[in-house]
């Protein structure tokens, strides 16, 4: 293979590669982080275990039963079992039981128990459900942020596509006599400020790119093509938002707070497993054992056979115990005030919370009306220093103005192109905000 060859088959292959290079929507970036993250495994991992527990605390209401065996081989003086005489005659023994107990009363510890744990297996449930929501925030700033560098460098390249045409045509001028060569150095600075701000936007959307792989935990990439959802032309709603009915809608599904409102029942419920241990307890309990021993013979001295001792030598029993708690040091009442405290704790935590969305939803609706106002000015503004820069343009084509004053109304125009992309973005980035606390859909995060 030569040269030319080689160098064609690298293109088809790079090419290739391009083509079939993924391009992700924000849905296929956060189902992807979703999928691939750590750190909401270790939330999974609590969420299984709160779950292993709730399960155990029903499974705690069956009867405990419990069996028992044991060989003994007794040396020197010993008591025979036989007639309870003492024997110095090394012998062995077999003993076998089968017990069982049921608590019948234990002041309601076992049931709280069980809901206790179920709310808190629901409430790690939410929590694990709060993170995925965050994580599809994170994405999401990491996506729109490469969406802004995207458009900040269309801008640089047509204002490098200007100065590169701006540079020509003094140089052109200069060959006929109508500048001077001054002028030329002014635009090749203005030319070079531009491909500087390209290469420096260039560079600031690898470092953004770079966060979003992160952020997705995708191996392997060094580059990652998304798909935007937001064009430059798109038109946005200029309506006033009252924060009170999102934050009602909030209130009923952000999984924070329903989280917080389980562990608020879940502490009621530990306040009366704590009382249960100040009341009476009462179990049944019942169970059956035999035992082989060698000393036991009959009238010829002969050990009777395992098999019908076994049969023989049974013993049942059946019982019922009262537990009734006097002092114990008054270790119950001072379980019951420290479940107490959790409890307040429990519901001082819910309202935090709900007090955080409240001032996070008020905020949010704050900045959206603000920023439909700033759209509109960004735009009339952009549109303006258009203008200002095309006539500018034509003064300097005409030699009426020199660079510096025509760089200074292309960077006006170029400012003013960036502030109107950055409202626009950040107004997007809100109003999704906003729609996922008004409960409608944004993102697939199953």
């Amino acid at each position: 293979m030569n040269f030319k060859n080689f160098l064609y088959f690298v293109v088809l292959i790079s090419g290739l590669h391009l083509m079939a290079q993924k391009s992700w929507t924000l849905d296929d970036c956060v189902a992807y982080a979703i999928k691939n993250n750590l750190q909401l495994n270790d939330f999974e991992f609590t969420e299984q275990s709160n779950k292993e527990t709730y399960r155990q605390s029903i499974r705690n209401l069956l009867p405990n039963v419990n069996g028992f065996a044991d060989y003994n081989v007794s040396f020197g003086r010993q008591v025979n079992p036989n007639d309870n005489s003492i024997s110095n005659t090394e012998f062995f023994s077999n003993n076998y039981s089968l017990s069982g107990s049921f608590d019948v009363f234990q002041g309601f510890q076992k049931i709280n128990s069980i809901k206790a744990s179920k709310f808190l297996y629901k409430a790690t449930k939410e929590e694990s459900l709060q993170q995925k929501y965050l994580l599809a925030f994170r994405v999401m700033r990491a996506f729109y942020d490469i969406q802004f560098i995207d458009g900040l460098i269309i801008i640089s390249k047509e204002q490098v596509e200007i100065s590169q045409t701006n540079y020509a045509l003094v140089k052109k001028q200069i060959e006929v006599g109508l500048m001077a060569g001054a002028d030329l150095y002014e635009a090749e600075s203005l030319l070079l400020a531009d491909k500087l701000v390209l290469t420096q936007n260039e560079n600031r959307l690898i470092a953004a790119k770079l966060a979003l792989l992160q952020a997705m935990n995708l191996q392997g990439e060094s580059d990652i093509r998304i798909q935007p959802d937001i064009e430059q032309s798109e038109e946005f709603a200029n309506t006033i938002i009252k924060g009170d009915s999102i934050f009602d809608t909030a209130m009923g599904f952000i999984p924070l707070i329903k989280a917080q409102e389980l562990r608020v029942k879940a502490a009621r419920k530990q306040v009366a497993v704590a009382r249960g241990n100040l009341y009476p307890s009462l179990a049944v309990q019942g169970g059956y054992g035999t035992g082989y021993f060698e000393t036991i013979t009959d009238t010829l001295g002969v050990t009777i056979p395992f098999r019908t001792q076994f049969r023989d030598n049974t013993n049942q029993f059946i019982g019922v115990s009262l537990n009734v708690p006097i002092s114990n040091a008054w270790s119950g009442r001072s379980r019951v005030k420290q479940q107490k405290i959790a409890l307040a704790r429990a519901k001082n935590n819910a309202k935090i919370q709900e007090q955080e969305l409240y001032q996070l939803i008020q905020q949010l609706v704050q900045e959206y009306n603000a920023l439909n106002t700033e759209v509109l000015q960004t735009e009339k503004r952009s549109q303006s220093q258009e203008l200002a820069f095309t006539i500018a343009q034509k003064r300097y084509e005409k030699g009426l103005i020199n660079a510096i004053e025509l760089g200074r109304a292309k960077n006006l125009y170029a400012t003013a192109q960036n502030e109107n992309l950055q409202v626009r973005l950040r107004l997007k980035v809100n109003k999704s905000t906003l729609d996922f606390y008004n409960n409608l859909p944004v993102f697939n995060i199953n």
